[in-house]
């Protein structure tokens, strides 16, 4: 256990949490990615420890079983994240990744347990419209060029075996979305901030209007940057991830 960690590690975490900072953010990773799209993020904002939460069947996760749906997912993390649920926390999910984060926020309130101190939400239409992404639709072709715009917008080279991993976490990822319906809006027990970002060709502001009906306390923040600005951790970001301290 390193100084300062909270428990000792947990494959859902990259690193062991710390006792050092009073509050958390966990951080959830889009479809076909994993707790490495925050690998430029700090290890903490002002004083708010950040952590990405490794979802199973990708990155050093790849051989344990995929989670298969959003709502299993929520419910098998529960146990992992339930002793770090002692101080402030938020939750921060980009694109298919602020599913499960409302999934869980569901789930923790269903146990009776912390409610997040605030509900970050980017660049992803409310649960109810979620079956719009264009994603959905897309070839095995057209998601392989996803998965290699990706890699190479992270600097590196996209390899043929490195695609041919990525692609099948994603195909994995996108049984998973297509799976999930939640045909009507549910109020959850936390503010949510809606992230959109200003270059963002996928998804308009007008498409995220949906997430009005899932808090009494819903805020629009438009960022530069374009869908995947998120994983640079680029400033404006950074100062909106502590508005809730």
């Amino acid at each position: 256990m390193t100084p300062g960690s909270a428990t000792t590690a947990s494959p859902w975490f990259v690193r062991p949490p710390s006792t050092q900072y009073p509050a958390r953010i966990f951080c959830f990773p889009f479809s076909g990615s994993g707790a490495s799209a925050f690998s430029a993020w700090p290890a903490a904002i002002d004083g708010i420890e950040v952590c990405p939460v490794q979802f199973p069947g990708r990155e050093n996760r790849l051989a344990h079983p995929h989670y298969g749906t959003y709502e299993n997912l929520a419910a098998d993390l529960v146990a992992p994240l339930e002793p770090l649920l002692d101080r402030p926390f938020a939750f921060f999910g980009h694109c298919a990744g602020a599913l499960p984060a409302v999934e869980i926020v569901i789930r923790l309130a269903e146990l009776g347990l912390p409610a997040p101190d605030c509900l970050f939400v980017s660049g992803q239409p409310a649960p109810h419209d979620a079956s719009r992404d264009r994603m959905l639709t897309m070839s095995e072709p057209e998601l392989r060029a996803e998965v290699e715009e990706f890699v190479r917008n992270r600097g590196i080279e996209p390899r043929p075996d490195m695609v041919d991993v990525g692609l099948s976490v994603l195909l994995s990822d996108q049984a998973a979305a297509r799976a999930y319906r939640r045909a009507e809006p549910v109020v959850v027990r936390c503010p949510i901030v809606v992230v959109h970002w200003r270059d963002d060709p996928e998804v308009s502001l007008d498409q995220l209007q949906g997430w009005r009906q899932y808090s009494d306390s819903v805020d629009f923040r438009v960022v530069d940057g374009g869908h995947h600005e998120f994983a640079n951790a680029p400033d404006e970001l950074r100062k909106l991830l502590t508005c809730w301290r």
